[in-house]
């Protein structure tokens, strides 16, 4: 579904018409915006993403439409569409890693690049060495659920009213040892 990796970091172009790229400090205010419109009751704010961002154990991306490269004054369509539709970010410390926040504009999911950032995030935790890789997820996101199940996490603790309208947190893990020979991604 996805293409191969033209960098061992990077998949580069995705299906339909996107592709992902590291986040860099220019990415801050529209990382911002965004986060403030996917999740309005638990958005970071600008200095939590600043110093996320520079942090030297983080990893972002973003996830950035692709231009057809028509004229943008004969396809106002796209002329108006966000660049960035998606982001998402690893922590990685010795042997275990955790996703820091992955979301994708409500208009762009469905086409399988929460997968392709989750497959991202996953071979640069190896690549620094982690064995593990942890997660937090909204009791009442079945949708992000699923996915996580499908790509081998399982749920092992729930944090009971962690969010701040009082939500619980289902905490999941992915052991890659224990997943290489039961979980393929599609890269």
């Amino acid at each position: 579904m996805h293409s191969k990796l033209q960098h061992p970091e990077l998949p580069g172009a995705l299906a339909h018409g996107a592709r992902l790229r590291r986040a860099d400090i220019n990415d801050v205010p529209h990382l911002f915006t965004l986060e403030q419109e996917l999740f309005p009751l638990d958005a970071w704010n600008l200095d939590m993403f600043l110093a996320e961002i520079t942090h030297p154990t983080r990893t972002y991306y973003v996830l950035e439409r692709a231009h057809s490269g028509e004229n943008p004054q004969e396809n106002p369509d796209e002329k108006n569409a966000p660049n960035i539709i998606g982001y998402c970010g690893v922590m990685t410390v010795a042997d275990t890693a955790d996703v820091q926040t992955i979301a994708v504009l409500p208009e762009y999911e469905g086409n399988g690049y929460g997968r392709a950032m989750l497959a991202t995030m996953h071979r640069r935790a190896q690549d620094l060495g982690a064995q593990r890789i942890l997660l937090e997820v909204r009791a009442d996101n079945p949708r992000a659920q699923n996915l996580y199940l499908r790509t081998g996490y399982t749920h092992i603790h729930t944090r009971p009213g962690y969010y701040d309208d009082g939500t619980d947190a289902l905490i999941m893990l992915k052991d890659f040892a224990a997943n290489a020979s039961t979980t393929t991604e599609t890269t």
